[in-house]
């Protein structure tokens, strides 16, 4: 097995343990047991902690991106995508993703090239979506930078205050008003996993 090889199935298998129980709180040498490998091996292909956690996290972006892309740009579809991100199970990982962003705006080390394309990584998909839908090119880059920023502040709410309810009615009535406005509603973008890491 090649050191890529390696270092994507032990990727696979910390996402795959992020998304099940969790990983923010556990040391390298206990992510390395839950995923059957070494701290050592950890340490030889992500650098530390911190880069792992990095790596995982950009891979479960990754993987949310593509569900919301594929779902379409309607209310419904900008509703379900919500409702994915909302979702309790991937708190854990939500909230990890907010905990690297703070880290790497202080330039904590391990988690630099973590803000390369936080933002842009989901705008310019969503735009593009938007502008297959019907939109101009300059005000779907704009409804996808405000989408990405709603959802966002909606799930430091929700994780905060635990406030499904609350935070999903304040997303409905942001889709109303995005509906009143422009036609195709904005999808939702996570936080990180959210979603909308």
């Amino acid at each position: 097995m090649s050191a890529s090889q390696a270092r994507d199935r032990l990727l696979a298998a910390a996402v795959d343990h992020a998304l099940d129980a969790g990983i923010a709180d556990l040391s390298l040498r206990q992510l390395a047991a839950a995923i059957g490998s070494s701290h050592r091996m950890l340490i030889y292909h992500f650098g530390s902690r911190e880069g792992l956690l990095v790596a995982v996290t950009r891979a479960v972006e990754e993987r949310e991106r593509a569900a919301l892309l594929a779902s379409g740009t309607t209310l419904q579809d900008a509703r379900q995508s919500w409702q994915r991100f909302s979702d309790p199970r991937l708190w854990p990982q939500e909230r990890l993703f907010f905990e690297l962003y703070a880290y790497a705006l202080r330039g904590r080390p391990g988690t630099a090239g973590f803000l390369d394309g936080v933002v842009e990584s989901w705008v310019a998909p969503v735009a593009d979506a938007l502008v297959k839908a019907g939109a101009d090119e300059r005000t779907a880059r704009a409804d996808a930078r405000l989408g990405l920023a709603v959802v966002r502040g909606l799930l430091l709410d929700l994780l905060a205050t635990g406030d499904r309810a609350g935070t999903t009615e304040a997303y409905e009535r942001f889709l109303q008003h995005a509906s009143a406005r422009a036609g195709p509603a904005p999808p939702a973008a996570d936080a990180g996993s959210h979603s909308p890491r």
